[in-house]
């Protein structure tokens, strides 16, 4: 069985499209994105509502706490069982998110490198990441190796400690060692590839939705609830910057006094990180990026290349 990725920027309609054609393909979601694993994250993160969903089985969703911490390897361990079986009942699995890192732990089986491991080493990167953070582990491999760096994800311990342990026992880079990531399933891509424009103001609807929908009240509760203001879940876009505005507001600033400068900076850094996933996406295996139309015009298309590369 071929998986379907529906991948591409924030605010590109890729819940939709992913519901429409899971429909046609007698499929099931599984999220790849880092911010819908938390409970309690819902309008921040554009949680796809039950009406959304469309009776569509999501996978990956409000799986852990909003005070605990979720790294690519817990994803990968998390998800790739739910796809096999997914497989195993002959339905389709349908991976669909903006969070590409997640997608290439289920797509693809990385390389360690030919070098041996160090039980001792290996402690010392781990005990690292433990008492200076994963921050602090990251930035040490990238002045070591920012190749390998420039591969992972911060959250991806194990893979970060690995080119460490690497680089410290063979005295070369793992990224020299030139590892080829393995596949694991067949698979066929699509993104929409909006026009930057479009592209910015699709954000810009979507930050002033969450906004009335009451994300500020939302962030407000967490924190209420005990969820600490550096937990993983509090650093996404959205939450971080409703935090940094509620700790600078002056002492006499009522809510609505500060929205329009919490508004702009989600707004700013969405449309960053928006660049930064198309960045990524571009350079994705078997990607098809779609023109710009109706959800289910675009779910045809999906289809009809999906099935013409099935056979």
């Amino acid at each position: 069985m071929k998986l379907l990725i529906i991948c591409g920027a924030t605010a590109t309609g890729k819940t939709a499209l992913a519901v429409e054609c899971a429909k046609r393909l007698n499929g099931e979601i599984v999220s790849a994105d880092a911010l819908l694993i938390y409970k309690k994250l819902n309008i921040g993160t554009a949680k796809p509502t039950e009406a959304e969903r469309g009776g569509i089985i999501h996978h990956m969703i409000d799986v852990v706490e909003p005070t605990a911490e979720f790294s690519v390897s817990d994803y990968e361990a998390a998800a790739l069982p739910i796809v096999e079986e997914i497989i195993r009942r002959g339905k389709t699995p349908v991976l669909c998110g903006g969070t590409g890192f997640y997608m290439n732990a289920v797509l693809y089986q990385s390389g360690f490198g030919g070098t041996g491991g160090d039980k001792t080493v290996r402690e010392k990167y781990e005990k690292i990441a433990r008492e200076e953070g994963r921050g602090a582990l990251y930035q040490f491999l990238e002045k070591v190796d920012p190749e390998s760096a420039a591969k992972l994800h911060e959250n991806d311990v194990k893979r970060v400690v690995r080119a460490l342990e690497i680089y410290e026992l063979s005295g070369k880079k793992k990224s020299e060692q030139h590892d080829e990531k393995i596949p694991r399933f067949p698979f066929a891509a699509f993104a929409f590839d909006f026009p930057r424009a479009e592209l910015y103001a699709r954000i810009d609807r979507r930050v002033d939705a969450m906004i009335a929908s009451g994300l500020l009240e939302e962030v407000v509760a967490l924190l209420k609830e005990g969820v600490p203001e550096n937990a993983q879940c509090m650093q996404g876009i959205g939450y971080k910057e409703v935090i940094e505005g509620l700790k600078n507001r002056v002492l006499h600033s009522t809510m609505s006094d500060i929205v329009p400068a919490i508004s702009e900076k989600i707004k700013q850094n969405t449309r960053n990180y928006a660049k930064r996933q198309l960045t990524f996406f571009k350079k994705m295996e078997n990607l098809t990026w779609l023109a710009p139309k109706g959800i289910e015009d675009a779910a045809t298309e999906v289809c009809k290349i999906y099935d013409g590369n099935e056979r």
